[in-house]
């Protein structure tokens, strides 16, 4: 098997963990997934996806902006 079939085969492990949330925090993430249409994992999964294209870039020097083109407005996000 070469390396690049075994990096794939790795990729494709599924590990299974315990995760405590508020009731607050639950009740978002059943919200979310319910408006989307999806699991609370597949939320769950595309937060983190989410956060680790949004680390990348701000390790990269890039910001995080959201602009309101109506109100012309722009908010810069702060993440620590």
């Amino acid at each position: 098997m070469n390396s690049d079939a075994r990096k794939t085969m790795t990729l494709d492990v599924k590990k299974t963990m315990t995760l405590n949330l508020s009731e607050s925090e639950m009740r978002v993430l059943e919200e979310l997934a319910n408006k989307k249409d999806l699991s609370k994992t597949a939320v769950l999964r595309q937060a983190l996806r989410l956060y680790q294209i949004v680390e990348a870039r701000l390790s990269a020097g890039e910001k995080l902006v959201f602009e309101d083109e109506k109100a012309q407005k722009k908010a810069e996000l702060m993440v620590l």
